[in-house]
């Protein structure tokens, strides 16, 4: 058995779409980055590289490549996952925090699980999905951002 940590962070900015967990949330401001810059799934694609002992998403996934602009970020779990399988390894569970201000995000928590658990090939159980806010402070606490954090277990299968 391996474990990994994954950490995200992006600014918010108006104009684009608000994805977390592949899912779309209303809300006035959108996550700003090369991909959709869905936060949660890019801590849970770094926890799940780091487990393996690979390279970050930057490396799998680099902000340089074209191909990569504006990519769904359940598309390079998807990619994630093929590097697992191709490893030997499979997830045993996954668990994880979402940090912001704004949304409340508790409406969606059952959609984002609905929808990761069939990319991850793991249960909608053996997924924690949290949330938090930082009380005010920092770029989180301020409304400035939203930031994500994810540990995993993966065995050899």
């Amino acid at each position: 058995m391996r474990i990994g940590t994954g950490y995200d962070l992006h600014r918010l900015c108006e104009g684009r779409a608000l994805i977390l967990g592949g899912v779309k949330i209303p809300y006035e401001k959108g996550l700003l980055g090369h991909s959709d810059a869905d936060v949660l799934t890019h801590a849970i694609i770094d926890s799940l590289l780091g487990a393996m002992g690979e390279k970050d998403i930057g490396t799998h996934f680099p902000d340089t490549d074209i191909s990569f602009k504006n990519i769904s970020s359940t598309l390079l779990l998807q990619k994630t996952m093929q590097i697992m399988e191709n490893n030997g390894y499979k997830i045993v569970n996954i668990d994880s925090n979402i940090i912001c201000e704004k949304p409340k995000l508790l409406p969606f928590m059952d959609k984002m699980k609905e929808n990761l658990a069939p990319l991850l090939n793991i249960d909608e159980s053996d997924i924690s999905i949290k949330a938090k806010t930082n009380e005010g402070l920092d770029s989180t606490g301020e409304g400035e951002a939203i930031a994500a954090q994810c540990v995993c277990l993966i065995e050899k299968v």
